[in-house]
């Protein structure tokens, strides 16, 4: 049942509360029982409410996010950083600005055990901003190849994002094949920024890096491959069918508990409590957010939100290509004033419809469009947290980034053009493994 009030309590109430700087996960479920309120005229509807919050964090699935939340802090403060920059400094530090190039190539291998875009920019940040600094870069520039080589880490497994976006797609989409479909964006993404800081760094002089023996880049490959041996095992073990994808996380939290404390063991044990302590409080976070956009997803459906939104879609244009057009406009907009757990949990419901129904796109290729958009997002003002985060890093201000943020946005958007409009990109792997 369509009742137009009760949609705008619902949006509207959201998007007040925003503005108020309340919580996501508060903003979400206050208007939702708000909007329950007005449309049951009292509190008929706020049983299911309650009973929403609870079951939108049941799912068995959803426990494979803590434990790669955990995995990845493990891996993220046991050194596994500066052995991944060392390892892509050894295979492409040696050309000009290769340290740019280091940056970009690190993150995709931080991106196998961290899982979060965050992470990666804090834990790689630190170290890549002060070197890069240091060889002559300017930190403006040094923030924003940082900024932007995190989000290939998004695509990379084990996002968890992916797991958040397969629930809210409704269950039906496969974890491992979303695995899978990231891979090959997330290399033809990387590829594109390291052309990009190549070319920046040769009209702008930077310097070479140091060239490593043969020896050496054989020792840094062992070094960084225990790390690397992550992905192997999570995805590996997922598409030979050996576990599921939340029995992959204990065993990724194993590895890395191991891997950390008693092979590196540049920490002591002690650090495990921190560590612990540090990722409660990310999936204390997470888990709110999921279970307040279960409510407001619950009331979206019932006010017929995604349908509506579909026929809106439909009257302005029934070509394909202009709808899946319309569709990154849409996610790319939203993105800038919402983060990206709330806005794969509420847009998912609304806009997989119309991309699997109207034009006929894969729900697991949607999945990897809408986390390229939403990750886009995150270096973009005015709420780009991975922004905000990398100019903390680069004690920079953004006014400052934004200039040498253009060619890489340039960049960005083409791949994501690419793999909206190229299928087999993000489908390949996941057609030819499962």
């Amino acid at each position: 049942m369509t009742d137009p009030v009760s949609i705008i309590i619902l949006l509207g109430g959201f998007a007040v509360l925003m503005a108020l700087k309340v919580p996501v996960a508060f903003a979400l479920a206050l208007s939702a029982f708000a909007s329950a309120w007005y449309f049951g005229s009292g509190t008929a509807h706020f049983p299911i409410i309650v009973q929403r919050l609870v079951s939108g964090i049941t799912p068995f699935n959803f426990m494979a996010i803590p434990f790669f939340i955990i995995a990845g802090n493990l891996m993220g403060e046991g050194g596994i950083g500066k052995r991944m920059i060392d390892l892509a400094d050894a295979l492409v530090g040696r050309v000009r600005g290769g340290l740019a190039m280091v940056n970009v190539l690190s993150s995709k291998f931080f991106g196998t055990v961290s899982g979060s875009v965050v992470a990666d920019t804090s834990a790689l940040g630190t170290i890549m901003i002060p070197m890069m600094e240091k060889q002559g870069y300017d930190k403006e520039f040094a923030t924003a190849n940082t900024v932007t080589s995190s989000i290939v880490g998004l695509l990379i497994p084990p996002s968890h994002n992916m797991i958040i976006f397969a629930m809210a797609a409704g269950g039906g989409v496969s974890i491992a094949a979303l695995f899978l479909a990231g891979i090959i964006p997330a290399i033809v993404l990387g590829i594109g920024l390291m052309i990009v800081s190549y070319i920046i760094s040769v009209r702008k002089r930077y310097p070479k890096g140091k060239k490593y023996t043969f020896k050496d880049t054989l020792r840094l490959l062992w070094d960084g491959f225990l790390g690397l041996l992550t992905i192997v095992i999570i995805v590996g073990g997922i598409t030979s069918g050996m576990f599921t994808a939340t029995e992959a996380s204990v065993i990724a939290v194993i590895y890395a508990f191991i891997i950390t404390f008693f092979v590196y063991r540049e920490i002591p044990l002690s650090r495990f409590w921190h560590i612990m302590k540090k990722s409660v409080r990310t999936v204390a976070m997470v888990m709110a957010i999921i279970a307040a956009s279960s409510a407001f997803g619950y009331m979206m459906t019932i006010l017929r939100v995604p349908d509506m939104a579909t026929s809106a879609i439909l009257a302005i244009t029934d070509n394909p290509w202009i709808i899946l057009l319309l569709i990154n406009v849409i996610l790319l907009v939203l993105g800038l004033v919402m983060d990206m757990a709330p806005m794969i949990l509420i847009t998912t419901p609304i806009l997989l419809p119309v991309a699997t129904e109207v034009v006929g796109m894969h729900p697991v290729q949607f999945g990897i469009v809408l986390l390229l958009n939403l990750g886009i997002s995150l270096i973009t003002p005015p709420v780009g947290t991975v922004l905000f985060v990398g100019c903390s890093i680069g004690r920079t201000k953004i006014e400052s980034v934004i200039k040498p943020l253009l060619p890489y946005y340039f960049v960005m958007i083409l791949v994501l053009l690419l793999i909206t409009f190229v299928p087999m990109i993000s489908m390949w792997l996941p057609d030819f493994f499962l």
